[in-house]
């Protein structure tokens, strides 16, 4: 096993072990992300280190865009004292990535004693003149958002210094000035990449500029997820379906033919890709709106676009019972059974993945991700089972009514009552089935949600 080591550079010792970073013996507070890619850096600088690998790298349980990067190197850029135009330390290359450039770096055994001191305000490095102080950065601020097209690094750069030279001072002068919704907003999204940022109050006007802000930077990722969600709930679907259509088929008192698992593989499928789209749109929408109190987001976000797409769905299905059938005054899931799993989804999807700082949304891999899915399918298996336990039936269930009330019952599902003991689809059987939907569907709308890019030019 090689012995841990510890980089120490100009005035800086940089301790992968004891994740630390010191500057003159005084510890330099850096989120957890930033400062993986500070020793990720370090640790290759003998070359570029391109943005694809980095992603891969740091940001493996999460999906970031470039500007959440550029906004990570910025930070680390002045923890260093460092400048982009003259950098010391760090290196952008056009178009590839970034290099550390530093050429005095000494590895040394890493003893475990950093005999670290708190950061003092007066001992953070800081880029800032006497020149360039408050009152210049708030006016560089107003002047580019003011912009039709805002240069979104230029205004989160100038923000993150606000937050460095005081966030108070800063906001005070931001509010002395008219509309100035748009730049309170600004310092609110920009306080995540900065560990000594303080807070930042919204009132009504700056909360509508910071919802409009961030819909606009995630557009592309809110879209993408929801369309996978919508894929991997039609999968879900057509799986669940087809087991319970083999199951009719194998059980000896059922009539169904083998064509039965089709038939249900078809509604799951129709089913599965309608509520996870309508539930992972909410989802996505929450998870990028929303950097406190995100699994309260979440849950709100989940059960509202649940109970939505449930709204939809019942009305649909009622007019097609009614007019292609003739069968009406059947139980068909609505607005509270979508609101039940929607809110089961949010709330379990924030308990399996965690909030990415200083920006974007989760995105576990390999064994976190499969977990992730698990989670959120045993949360939506308990609200299905909980719907079915006080006669609230869902896509099994309706199937049910419906084979009851037509002349053709092969698919009836009483069969599978008599298996567990009872003389039709009974209480116990509902429960089963409601708990295996909603399971199957949990975990495949986590999956779907969770899916990364294809290639580094989606982030």
């Amino acid at each position: 096993m090689t012995d841990p080591i510890r980089f120490r550079f100009d005035e800086f010792v940089l301790s992968p072990r004891q994740r630390i970073l010191l500057r003159g013996g005084r510890a330099v507070p850096l989120i957890p992300k930033y400062f993986d890619l500070l020793v990720l850096l370090v640790e290759r600088r003998h070359e570029a280190v391109a943005k694809q690998t980095i992603f891969a790298s740091v940001w493996s349980d999460v999906i970031v865009t470039d500007g959440a990067l550029s906004q990570a190197i910025r930070t680390l850029r002045r923890a260093l004292g460092d400048s982009s135009r003259g950098p010391r330390f760090i290196r952008t290359v056009s178009r590839h990535g970034y290099q550390f450039v530093c050429a005095d770096v000494i590895e040394e055994p890493d003893d475990g004693r950093a005999d670290a001191q708190p950061e003092s305000p007066s001992a953070v490095p800081s880029t800032e003149s006497a020149a360039d102080g408050v009152d210049p950065l708030v006016e560089r601020l107003f002047e580019a958002v003011s912009r039709p097209s805002p240069p979104w690094d230029e205004v989160q750069e100038t923000a993150e210094r606000l937050h460095a030279l005081g966030t108070a001072a800063a906001l005070t002068r931001i509010r002395q000035r008219p509309r100035h919704a748009a730049a309170v907003a600004v310092m609110r999204d920009a306080r995540w990449a900065v560990p000594d940022a303080g807070a930042v109050s919204l009132d009504a006007a700056a909360t509508v500029a910071l919802v409009r802000f961030r819909l606009l930077e995630a557009r592309r990722t809110m879209g993408r997820r929801w369309a996978s969600a919508s894929a991997t709930g039609a999968l879900g679907g057509a799986v669940a379906g087809v087991a319970g259509g083999v199951a009719l088929w194998l059980t000896p008192a059922s009539g169904a033919s083998p064509e039965a698992a089709l038939a249900l593989s078809a509604m799951g499928a129709l089913a599965g890709a309608v509520g996870a789209g309508g539930i992972g749109a909410g989802l996505a929408a929450a998870e990028v709106l929303a950097r406190s109190r995100r699994g309260l987001a979440l849950a709100a976000c989940g059960g509202l676009a649940g109970g939505l797409v449930a709204a939809i769905a019942h009305l649909v299905v009622r007019a097609l019972l009614n007019g292609l059938l003739g069968v009406d005054g059947l139980s068909i899931p609505g607005v509270f059974d979508g609101l039940v799993i929607g809110s089961a989804a949010g709330l379990a999807y924030a308990i399996a993945t965690r909030q990415p700082p200083g920006g974007g949304v989760a995105a576990p891999v390999g064994r976190r991700r499969l977990t992730a899915s698990a989670l959120v399918g045993l949360g939506t298996a308990g609200a299905g089972a909980a719907l079915a336990a006080v006669d609230r039936t869902l896509v099994g269930g309706l199937i049910n009514d419906v084979a009851r009330a037509s002349p053709n019952a092969q698919l009836m599902l009483a069969p599978l009552g008599q298996l567990i003991g009872e003389p039709d689809f009974g209480r116990v059987t509902g429960v089963l089935v409601g708990a295996f939907e909603g399971g199957v569907f949990g975990f495949a709308l986590a999956w779907g949600l969770t899916t990364r890019p294809k290639s580094p030019s989606a982030h």
